[in-house]
């Protein structure tokens, strides 16, 4: 994995999966499954303007907001899916309030160094990046609207 700056929440969930041992990192996944924040009422009634993720094995959706050089994310994900929805829970809690430089320069695979792919099958990995890739290309359009 690219040794790259994290965002500081970012970092120091990766570096509490890091350390912790295997039976831990699971149950932390499933904690943050259930961390993940409601959608807002715009989107729960517009699912329309969330982009789906295909490349996810479970029904993803993701829509991103900037505003004064932050990004907010949002993630519709299924609780029957808590992996995935552990993850959406990290991106969320670690880069919520990022700025789109801070996300634009996170490394795609930086999952790997959470110790997850003992966890979870390499579908699900691909899964995960395709999320992260999904999100940076919101980030992306939204800073070529600004």
């Amino acid at each position: 994995m690219t040794e790259v700056a994290l965002p500081e929440k970012l970092q120091n969930i990766v570096g509490m999966f890091k350390s912790a041992p295997k039976p831990l990192r699971l149950q932390a996944l499933l904690e943050y499954s259930k961390k993940l924040p409601a959608l807002p009422e715009k989107y729960v009634e517009h699912p329309e303007f969330m982009q789906p993720v295909p490349e996810c094995a479970s029904p993803f959706f993701l829509v991103t907001e900037q505003d004064a050089g932050h990004v907010q994310m949002y993630f519709k994900v299924p609780e029957e899916a808590p992996t995935v929805r552990g993850y959406a829970g990290i991106l969320s809690e670690g880069l919520q309030g990022a700025t789109p430089e801070q996300i634009l320069a996170i490394p795609d695979d930086f999952y790997q160094n959470m110790g997850l792919s003992e966890l979870i099958t390499p579908m699900r990995l691909r899964g995960m990046g395709a999320i992260l890739h999904r999100l940076k290309n919101q980030v992306r359009q939204g800073e070529a609207q600004a």
